[in-house]
């Protein structure tokens, strides 16, 4: 996507079709987990805001997609991320081997609760 966009949903409306189910799901459980989050784009990636910082982005490339819930998040779970391949702050995943519903939840409210605690 090299055009700049505004919104998640000019984001999703330019990416691949066959990403962009799995990308409405982790949107859908993000929002259903912390109902409060604020959309926006950052650094040309859809991101889930919670009290004014970066709570997930999320992305697809062309042979993947990647899910950046927080390296604390990432380091706290690295054992349930076996078999998937992780950078210090993205989780990368395919149709194949999607991300789980509960290991994103897990991902999620950790991450939040590192942000009520005012980690920095």
């Amino acid at each position: 996507m090299s055009e700049k966009v505004t919104s998640i949903d000019e984001y999703l409306d330019g990416i691949d079709p066959v990403f962009r189910t799995e990308l409405e799901r982790i949107r859908a459980l993000v929002t259903r987990l912390v109902p409060s989050v604020q959309e926006s784009v950052s650094y040309r990636m859809p991101t889930l805001k919670y009290k004014d910082r970066a709570l997930v982005y999320f992305t697809a490339s062309k042979k993947h997609m990647s899910f950046y819930p927080s390296s604390w998040a990432i380091d706290e779970f690295k054992d349930r991320l076996e078999g998937y391949r992780t950078t210090a702050h993205a989780i990368q995943f395919t149709l194949d081997k999607p991300l789980p519903a509960e290991l994103i939840e897990d991902l999620v409210l950790f991450h939040k609760r590192q942000i009520d605690e005012n980690r920095q």
